[in-house]
């Protein structure tokens, strides 16, 4: 049956990274039948000049119909000053909250063959393998109130809300303990049960979540802030790991940089099983070195990869791609950002067409 790719390139090298995607897209639909059917749309910066606004209401309703969608970045100095509802990444908070995407997977997987690119010493991250799943449609990113009041006397005050429900937490960690089973066997859920209620409240939930269904995974409850510290010190210790909104989006760009470089690494936005997964790379926009064909494709590459693993429902061609992409790296095939001083940079079209060549061999 024929499935249905929505592709948002977004702005910067948005559209540079997601053409190399596409030739593997195009090269599974000849080669091993995928029939994947591709829509185009506009996000972020490029949306509103086009619209006047960051997701136009017939992109998302083009997204709801997709089976998967697969975005580049979004965002860059050119929309600084734009309104903050109206900003770059508003597109993407809207498309997250709209499609209910509540949980947000970031793998932290260290290759061999790039180990001496971590800024950590190799015997601690070499064969690193973290999920962290986040939170992504609660906490204090969404709740109410929020805003800057004007107190008077030239005083203002910010103000964000934390608040997180029973079913919000329990439905993200029935996610991370389900992949746990199909990993390690290992969650950690990280808060700050100490010092806030909605930490207590995660701790209590998630701890009677994983009594009534998920006894055969190990547990173990940790604060945040130790966490990001056992990710430098320890990172090993970690499979899966289970947090808020906030601290996961913390932790997990702590945790990308555990392996080297965010070319690399790619992410899921999940929802309702009939709801389409966001696949999009962990790295922004890069606008300074957009159009000049630096950027490493990889980590959109990998995006994909996941997007065939829980989207579309053929993991086998995720494993082949995966392994595709570990042949060129072994191989010493580098982009600027992961070439350091032994390796001669490639372009980002040549780094897309090095994985249609180790396809091809596959």
């Amino acid at each position: 049956m024929t499935k249905t790719l929505m592709i948002l390139p977004g702005d910067g090298i948005g559209p540079e990274i997601m053409a190399e995607a596409e030739k593997v897209i195009f090269w599974m639909n000849e080669q091993c039948g995928l029939d994947l059917e591709i829509q185009r749309g506009l996000i972020g910066g490029q949306a509103y000049d086009a619209y006047g606004q960051p997701l136009a209401d017939e992109t998302l309703a083009q997204c709801r119909k997709a089976d998967a969608i697969l975005m580049g970045a979004v965002g860059g100095p050119k929309w600084d000053n734009v309104e903050y509802t109206l900003r770059p990444e508003s597109g993407l908070l809207k498309l997250r909250k709209a499609l209910d995407l509540f949980a947000n997977l970031r793998p932290a997987l260290v290759f061999d063959a790039l180990v001496d690119a971590s800024t950590l010493k190799p015997e601690i991250v070499r064969g690193l393998d973290i999920l962290i799943v986040r939170e992504l449609t609660g906490g204090v990113y969404f709740g109410q109130p929020r805003g800057i009041e004007d107190l008077g006397n030239g005083e203002r005050r910010g103000v964000n809300t934390q608040v997180y429900t029973t079913s919000e937490i329990r439905r993200v960690g029935r996610v991370a303990f389900e992949l746990a089973r199909k990993r390690s066997g290992k969650v950690h859920s990280c808060e700050k049960a100490n010092v806030m209620e909605s930490g207590k409240l995660w701790r209590e939930d998630i701890t009677a979540l994983h009594a009534e269904a998920y006894t055969d995974v190990q547990l173990e409850h940790m604060y945040a802030d130790n966490c990001a510290m056992q990710l430098l010190r320890n990172p090993s210790q970690f499979d899966v790991i289970v947090t808020d909104n906030l601290f996961g989006d913390i932790l997990s760009d702590e945790a990308a940089m555990l392996t080297g470089s965010l070319g690399m690494l790619p992410s899921a936005s999940l929802g309702a099983p009939d709801a389409p997964g966001l696949y999009e790379p962990v790295h922004g926009s890069a606008p300074d070195i957009a159009g000049l064909g630096k950027a490493n494709p990889l980590a959109t590459i990998l995006s994909f990869s996941m997007a065939l693993r829980y989207s579309l429902e053929r993991g086998d061609l995720a494993d082949m791609l995966e392994k595709a992409v570990q042949k060129i790296l072994n191989d010493g095939t580098r982009t600027a950002d992961i070439a350091g001083d032994t390796h001669t940079p490639i372009s980002t079209a040549q780094m897309g067409d090095a994985v249609i060549e180790a396809l091809c061999a596959a």
